[in-house]
This record gives C-alpha cells, structure tokens and sequence, in this order.
C-alpha cells in the first residue's frame, strides 16, 4: 500500500512537470525567455501598483460604509423590507436577506460566520442552510464590483450587472437546493438548529455616537485593509497569468519584455467560436472572455483586467453590465465554495454547489447582456 501511494505520487510529480514545462515552454519559445520572465514581473508590478492599491483604497472605505450600515441600523433596514421577498423568490428565511447584505457590503465567507451562528441557522432547515453557500457568494464583494465599475464611468451598466447578478443567484441557490433534496430528502425536514435556542440575532450597540461612528469607520476600515491584503496574491498570479494569454506583443509586433504583453492565445480560441460568445453576452471581443475566467478564482484579479481592457477600446457598457453580473455572481467560488462548505460540514456537497453556481454565473451575464440591450433600447 505503502509503495503505490509513493507510486502514484511520483506519477503525480511527473506530470506536474510535464504539464509545467510545456506551458512555461511554449510561453518561452514564443515570447523568448528573457521577455518572458522580464514581462512576468513587469506585469505584476504594474497590477501590484496600478490596480491593487486601487483596489485597497475601494475595499477601506467600502469596508467602513458597510461598518457603518450595520452600526447604525441601515442593514437592519434592508432585511425588513427584504424579507418579504426571500421565501417566494430563493426559498429562504426572510432572515437569510441580512447574509445577502452582509456579502454584498464585504466577501463570500460573511455568510458562513452568519451560519455558524444558532441564533440565525434556527430559521432554516438544513437544505436551506447549505445553499447558502451558494446564496452568499453571489453577491460576495458586490459593492466593491460597482464602485469600481462607477468609478470607471459606467455607473449605469453597473447596476444593470447587479440585478445580473440577482438573476444567476436565485438559478444557482435554487437548483443547489433542488440538488441536495433530490440526492438526500432528509436534509428538507432536518433543522439546522435542535436545541430549541429561541434568542434573537444581537445587534447592541455601546457608547456615544461620536463613539460608535469613529469605532465603526476605524474596524470597517481595518476589515478592508485585510480584504485588499487577501486580493494581491489572486491579482498578482492569476490576472498576470490571464493577461499573458490574452494579450499579443507590442504595438511593434515584436516582444521587448514590457509589462501586459503576451501570446493571444484566449482570443484565438474565442474567435472560433466567437458568434456563441457575440449572442450570449454580446461581447465583440474574444480578449473579453478573459474576466469571467479570471472571476471564477478571484473577482479582485479579474477587476485588474478592466482597466486594460479600457485602455485597448474593448469595452463598452454591455461589457461593463456582463461583467458586474458575473463578477458579483461568481466572486472567486472555486476558491471559496469549498472551504465555505467544509466549515458547514457539508464538504461532500461542494461538487454540487459548483455545478449549480456555475449555471447561475452563465445566466447571470446572458440576462445582464439583454436587460442591458432593453436598457439602451428604453433609454
């Protein structure tokens, strides 16, 4: 037993390399590999200096406007007159408006602290714990994802990608739901919570209100500085990566090493099929197909490549309204869903949640596309 697992780490090792020299060789071969390496670094630095710290300063003060949101009773707000909508459109406890909320004024893994907390996991049966997950994520980072559109100057297709986004979340939570019950009926009529803890969701608040205010700013700031802090490494490594396939050489045709070059080979798959892509999400370049791959590891790297994008023409507001549905929509998953459900406990379930919130990603940018097509057609 012992050998084989030696074995089969050794075959594991083998290809690990094989697949690795042949990407990093073809990159090489292509780009030469001085400009290669000299471009890698170039673009990270650039990410790291011109989108990051960018990124940083949207997630502090985003972060101590959402601080003082819950401080002072506004999220509160929105959860009452939520509420009514939750249980007829995805299924869920009218509370479940507060995690939607939470998420969107921070990060995917605000909902599961949300979870583990007895005195909110009371109002749901386990099914309906468990989508969440799903629930959850679509609206992870969700204000950082507008402002930074906005910011941007397009404002407008920005929340046109936010009822996107609404969209693909209630396809994803539902049809998680219909999965879990389809493969475990138990876990309809099991309650989260057994031990009959009736106590109400604290919201207490200390001190006076120049107090409160300046706590709320400071810890909602500082809450931001961590979230800008967790985005480098998914900026840095994957957008640089993105960018280097599908991005071309210079405007001189020819390699220098210079940041945001590289060997185009995304578009070029995509023009191959570039119609499916033109009638989906409208999208007139293939280079575009490069955020929501990105978004599906880290919403952050993939905001890295919109001002790149910009710089070249490429997008326009249809662009910006896909991207802000399936940005907010799919928010990193893959690199969330399965810690998000392990600490659940519901590991075994993660295959399925990523089947389900990849559909509602789709269909979050396909209706983004065409209500934004309704949008210009109105406006």
């Amino acid at each position: 037993m012992k050998f084989k697992f030696v074995h089969l780490r050794q075959m594991e090792a083998f290809i690990f390399l094989l697949i690795f020299f042949a990407i990093f060789g073809y990159l090489g071969n292509i780009m030469g590999v001085p400009n290669m390496l000299n471009t890698i670094m170039q673009t990270a630095y650039r990410l790291l200096m011109d989108t990051v710290f960018y990124l940083m300063s949207i997630t502090v003060l985003s972060g101590a406007l959402g601080s003082l949101l819950v401080e002072f009773g506004v999220v509160r707000l929105l959860e009452a007159i939520l509420k009514p909508f939750m249980r007829p459109i995805f299924n869920l406890p009218g509370v479940a408006a507060l995690g939607g909320v939470l998420t969107f004024l921070s990060d995917n893994p605000a909902i599961i602290s949300l979870a583990n907390n007895k005195n909110f996991s009371r109002y749901f049966k386990k099914y309906q714990l468990i989508s969440l997950t799903n629930f959850g994520t679509a609206f992870g980072m969700g204000l950082v994802v507008i402002v930074f559109m906005a910011g941007r100057g397009f404002g407008a297709a920005a929340f046109v990608g936010f009822f996107g986004a609404i969209s693909g979340s209630i396809i994803s939570t539902r049809l998680m739901q219909y999965f879990i019950v389809k493969s475990y009926p138990n876990l309809k009529v099991e309650d989260s919570v057994k031990d009959g803890n009736e106590q109400k969701i604290s919201y207490k608040s200390e001190g006076s209100i120049f107090i409160r205010i300046l706590n709320s700013i400071l810890d909602g700031g500082k809450s931001g500085v961590d979230l800008g802090l967790q985005i480098i490494p998914g900026v840095l490594i994957i957008s640089t990566f993105v960018m280097m396939l599908t991005f071309g050489p210079s405007e001189t045709g020819v390699y220098t090493g210079k940041a945001y070059e590289g060997v185009a080979i995304l578009p070029f798959l995509a023009d191959k099929v570039g119609y499916i892509f033109d009638f989906l999400f409208g999208f007139t370049s293939g280079e575009l197909l490069a955020f929501p791959i990105t978004a599906l590891g880290a919403v952050g790297a993939a905001l890295g490549l919109v001002p790149k994008f910009q710089a070249a023409g490429l997008i326009d507001g249809n662009a910006i309204a896909v991207f802000t549905a399936m940005g907010m929509c799919w928010s990193g998953y893959l690199s969330t869903h399965t810690a998000m459900l392990d600490s659940l406990g519901y590991r075994y379930l993660t295959s399925k949640a990523i089947i389900s919130h990849t559909v509602g990603g789709l269909f979050a940018g396909i209706i983004a596309h065409w209500l934004y097509v309704l949008f210009t057609m109105l406006f």
